[in-house]
């Protein structure tokens, strides 16, 4: 498994834009938005803004940072559950 991040800006609606674009063996499969300062205590925390197949997950947790982050979705990806 071959994870790649693009940084990227992302259009949120509000101060939350830094983002990476997560790609595993060139396909996408998750964008992960920074939280701003607006959210106090979790500034700096990564949101998982949208996933898709395996990480497709409304459930997912703030993560630390974008390690936290890589391996959560390496998890989910390694899983062996029907997708969708």
């Amino acid at each position: 498994m071959i994870m790649k991040l693009q940084p990227v800006q992302v259009a949120t609606g509000s101060s939350d834009r830094e983002s990476r674009l997560v790609f595993e063996d060139g396909l996408l499969v998750a964008v992960l938005v920074q939280l701003s300062s607006e959210h106090d205590s979790e500034a700096g925390h990564w949101f998982l803004e949208a996933g898709f197949g395996r990480v497709d997950d409304p459930h997912a947790p703030i993560f630390a940072d974008l390690d936290e982050a890589q391996a959560w979705i390496a998890r989910q990806l390694s899983e062996t559950r029907p997708v969708g």
